[in-house]
């Protein structure tokens, strides 16, 4: 019996699963010859079962400023933590407009509801579509719904953009405290809507939310159930424990709900130096400290640290079948580089890299873990050469190797606060349904990479 013939759109459609497959093999054998993890790489490139998710997000860490961070700390052929994984793609970053045409440099609240709910939406915008401004689940909600235990690390305030796609949704991502709803009239519980981002988060009973902004904790609940009691009332009213600092949450119990506030707004930087300024600085050293860091700040390592503990320890008494699902955000590398701060910015990218490690020290023991690399989108800073003169802000390093570095930050005038861009960013995994990075995949990829690997369980 003849066999039937193949049309030519199948053996074109045949010849790209292979190509793909080759690719991805080529990939791997790179990736492994770079970081050693030859076996490592092959287990994540067939897929297979995760128990847990770790995603961390280094905001605003385009490939110039993970190449600042190494040249600067382990030298221009030395790796970071977040080099060595296996696996290694881009992502592309851009946001929408209302009718749905690209807006191509996007904001951390756009992008967050990218990679949070596998929809694009306009600047500004928590987890909600682009046009009718309705809320969209979010992969924590979709996680939490799944039996998964769930936690958020930030070094901003917890009411930021990022942490915020998470556990909110909001029309505009000013909308952190009850105080702050000027923007988002429908959200209001008055409107019977959901409130403002603090109180979204409290209400949805993440496991563990770490990170800054007290400030908008201690706002007054203006309307509803809790009305004249703070945020953070409310909070211990639902279960959580509350905690100042890092004595504080290694001492929280697992099993109850941790809200952990440690700055009244954004976590103080762990690096200090002089800002770039027009006309460049005299070759400076990073300080690798900060006066106005109060004694007792947990290092997002540490946040992170006690956040898988937490999380692990919570299924467990439970016997839950599912594991958790935990973002890390290294939040500042953003601010700093919009405040055009090498040194600030450079300590902060390598205290999130600190937080890499202690995910993939955990996935090593765990490798039913799926550890996910990636930032929100790219920034400004620019290494140029030594003679160069640029129109901007710039300023020379003097780096760990002993040389001179000079960065440039020309995204806006001088004064202003400097700009995202729009370029595509690097994502890194490791782990089951890592393979899933590779290649240039779009932004909102990224959730259906994560949503399928709860599904697995």
């Amino acid at each position: 019996m003849s066999r039937p013939r193949r049309s030519p759109r199948t053996l074109i459609v045949a010849a790209s699963v292979v190509a793909a497959t080759a690719t991805a093999a080529v990939a791997v054998t790179a990736a492994a010859g770079a970081s050693g993890g030859k076996e490592q790489a092959q287990a994540a490139i067939k897929g297979g079962k995760a128990k847990n998710v770790i995603l961390l997000i280094g905001d605003g860490m385009g490939d110039s400023e993970i190449t600042l961070a190494r040249d600067y700390t382990v030298g221009a052929s030395g790796r970071l933590n977040m080099d060595k994984f296996p696996l290694t793609g881009s992502y592309t970053t851009y946001a929408v407009h209302p009718d749905g045409s690209p807006e191509y440099v996007t904001d951390s609240a756009a992008s967050g509801t990218g990679w949070a709910t596998g929809h694009k939406t306009v600047n500004g915008r928590i987890s909600k579509t682009p046009d009718t401004d309705k809320a969209v689940p979010t992969i924590l909600e979709l996680a939490q719904r799944r039996g998964y235990a769930t936690g958020s690390v930030t070094t901003a305030e917890l009411t930021d953009a990022t942490p915020a796609v998470l556990a909110s949704h909001a029309t505009d991502r000013s909308c952190q405290g009850p105080a702050d709803m000027a923007k988002c009239p429908a959200d209001t519980i008055a409107k019977g809507g959901p409130g403002s981002i603090a109180e979204q988060s409290v209400n949805h009973k993440v496991d563990v939310l770490l990170g800054g902004g007290k400030q908008r904790f201690d706002q007054k609940v203006t309307d509803g159930k809790y009305k004249g009691r703070t945020v953070t009332e409310q909070a211990k009213q639902l279960g959580y424990q509350v905690v100042t600092d890092k004595a504080s949450l290694k001492n929280a119990k697992p099993g109850k709900p941790v809200l952990g506030l440690f700055a009244d707004g954004n976590v103080a930087t762990e690096w200090t130096g002089k800002p770039a300024a027009v006309g460049g600085t005299d070759p400076q050293r990073c300080v690798t400290s900060n006066p106005n860091r109060p004694d007792g700040t947990p290092a997002l390592a540490d946040q992170a640290t006690q956040a898988i503990k937490l999380l692990e320890a919570k299924q467990k008494k439970q016997h839950a079948k599912q594991g958790f699902f935990l973002q890390i955000e290294g939040a500042s590398i953003d601010k700093q580089d919009h405040a055009a701060d090498p040194c600030g910015q450079i300590g902060e990218t390598a205290a999130f890299d600190r937080a890499v490690k202690v995910a993939r020290a955990y996935a090593a023991k765990h490798p039913d873990t799926l550890v996910v690399t990636t930032a929100d989108h790219g920034h400004t800073s620019q290494i140029v050469p030594l003679d160069a003169q640029p129109p901007g802000l710039t300023s020379t390093l003097v780096t760990d190797e002993g040389q001179q570095l000079k960065v440039n930050y020309s995204t806006n005038t001088p004064g202003k606060s400097q700009e995202h861009t729009g370029t595509q960013v690097r994502i890194a995994a490791q782990g089951p349904q890592a393979y899933r990075v590779l290649g240039v995949t779009n932004q909102t990829d990224l959730f259906t990479t994560i949503r399928e690997a709860l599904r697995q369980r």
